[in-house]
């Protein structure tokens, strides 16, 4: 596996935050990634990192104007709210029927990512101008007992284009016999009295079924039928709905979950058919490429109408750089999903066109949401939110082929700008604190920041960041295209110390990913 190469930029301090509009607001650190592992860029976030195409940042909490806290939600236990069914609800009458909501939808509150690009620009105009040949190692210092790269890539296999979901039961939080707040244990026996003669079930005869559950097992028969057969991208759906069917028994009492509203028996004479394809976008399979220029006129539109970006500023460059660009590797393993591991675009056709696409990354724990974008003529399905619970619902799927892969991760929660709240609906949720970096329950921090925009979230006053730099000699460098230990770079490092950008650049990535990634040192 190819160690990942960044190039440490620095603080970028006093510029414009989107959230607040404060014009000097914001502090961050930045870093180019040429290339990173997804287990690198997971335990990035894991310490409150996030990428904008290649060019990764960290915001300095305890000074910037807006603090940005990495939240996650618990796929495997999440619970649709009342607002996420009435997105779910209208997208399902829009496809199904055709109804078109005549109530006005309320404003939906949507992760602009304005300080993405505005960091991003700061990146871009310093922009690395290293030639590849210096990025890729020759040979190891063994002076301190480095160990040698493994240079052995091997071959990216082609894009799984559908995401086919194993058969089995859809995890959830708690064991079966754990009863449930407000509902009847099912461990307590139920006494039925025996029926009157001529009354009753006639227990000679099969027992009586529902009308539902028959024309479930009929479409289930169907799609099995019929899913090796289907267009591109189809199998997706085919394969959810018999996923589904074959376990959404009728259940009393039990809240519907958003697969119930998502992998429905739809009409034969259904008006609208919605397919979502998963293609990856880095390295760019021939289904992105095939794609590309219908993706990019969508982009453009979203970007015009809903953050009013004038005609020629949302480029193809611009495009190519922030939303499909990323330094993951494409990885493959046995106990993981299908698709692989990195960078993809979720998109969502209707009818046959493109109408959303979200750009995620697929990691080792969790689907990583990065931006979406999608045709303003379809604003009125609430597509921010639909698109969300449809990317919960795919974490869901692939935890059962990637047992540890189990949570979604939304961005950057900002407690101080209220239309950035939103995400704090999506339960149950964590966020992380910047001082430990531990998971903390969101209901736990919200009384904190009501009083405080910075938080540690932590309470244990005595615990400490576990992650610390301990031996800022273990950072590795790469340094004339040799792999070596900072502690042998700096006694050949000619002219002023650079000891502090270093110590600066560890500090925030923590040991193990200091000790695993190549820090560029010219």
């Amino acid at each position: 596996m190819p160690a990942a190469v960044v190039e440490y930029k620095g603080w970028k301090e006093g510029y414009p935050c989107g959230y607040c509009a404060s014009e000097r607001g914001k502090v961050s650190a930045g870093m180019w990634a040429h290339s990173m592992t997804v287990q690198d860029y997971q335990d990035l976030i894991d310490r409150g990192w996030r990428r904008s195409g290649k060019y990764i940042y960290k915001p300095i909490m305890n000074q910037t104007c807006c603090p940005q806290y990495t939240i996650r939600c618990q796929a495997l236990c999440f619970q649709t709210s009342k607002s996420h069914k009435k997105v779910l609800k209208k997208m399902l009458k829009f496809i199904s029927k055709g109804d078109v909501s005549k109530v006005a939808s309320e404003e939906e509150p949507m992760d602009s990512h304005t300080e993405d690009v505005v960091a991003c620009d700061f990146a871009y105009k310093s922009e690395s101008h290293v030639s590849q040949s210096e990025l890729t190692p020759l040979r190891v210092d063994h002076t301190e007992g480095v160990e040698n790269e493994d240079k052995d890539t091997g071959e990216t296999k082609e894009e799984v284009n559908v995401q086919k979901v194993e058969l089995g039961s859809l995890p959830t939080c708690a064991d079966k016999d754990t009863p449930v707040p407000g509902e009847p244990s099912r461990s307590a026996k139920i006494v039925h009295a025996p029926p009157k003669p001529g009354k009753g079930a006639d227990l000679s005869k099969p027992p009586c079924r529902k009308a539902k559950d028959i024309r479930k097992e009929r479409k289930l028969q169907k799609l099995l039928q019929n899913q090796m057969c289907t267009f591109e991208g189809s199998p997706l759906e085919a394969g959810n709905e018999v996923f589904l069917l074959q376990n959404s028994k009728s259940k009393t009492n039990q809240p519907k979950t958003i697969e119930d509203f998502v992998f429905v028996s739809l009409p034969d004479d259904a008006p609208h058919k919605l397919e979502v394809r998963v293609v990856r976008s880095s390295p760019p399979s021939s289904q992105f490429k095939a794609t590309f220029q219908e993706s990019y006129q969508v982009y453009k539109r979203y970007q015009m109408v809903i953050h009013k970006d004038p005609p020629d500023k949302p480029t193809i460059n611009q495009f190519t750089r922030f939303l499909c660009d990323s330094p993951l590797e494409a990885e493959n393993a046995p106990n993981g999903p299908e698709c692989g591991y990195g960078s993809f675009h979720q998109q969502y056709w209707l009818d046959g066109k493109i109408i959303a696409v979200g750009v995620i990354d697929i990691l080792p724990y969790c689907v990583s949401s990065v931006y979406l974008y999608y045709d303003p003529d379809y604003s009125f399905l609430s597509l921010g939110v639909y698109s969300a619970l449809r990317e919960i619902a795919f974490t869901r799927q692939l935890h059962e082929k990637a047992p540890d892969l189990c949570f979604y991760y939304m961005g950057f929660y900002i407690h101080s700008c209220p239309k950035m709240r939103y995400k704090g609906q999506y339960r149950p949720s964590d966020l992380l604190c910047p001082e430990t970096y531990v998971w903390t329950p969101i209901e736990q921090c919200l009384p904190l920041l009501e009083h405080s925009k910075y938080c540690r979230f932590n309470q244990d006053v005595k615990a400490v960041d576990e992650g610390r730099v301990k031996e800022l000699g273990r950072v590795r460098v790469l340094h004339k295209r040799t792999v070596m230990p900072y502690s042998v770079y700096k006694k050949r490092r000619k002219g002023p110390s650079d000891e502090a950008s270093v110590q600066q650049y560890a500090s925030l990535v923590g040991q193990t990913c200091s000790e695993r990634m190549l820090l560029f040192r010219s």
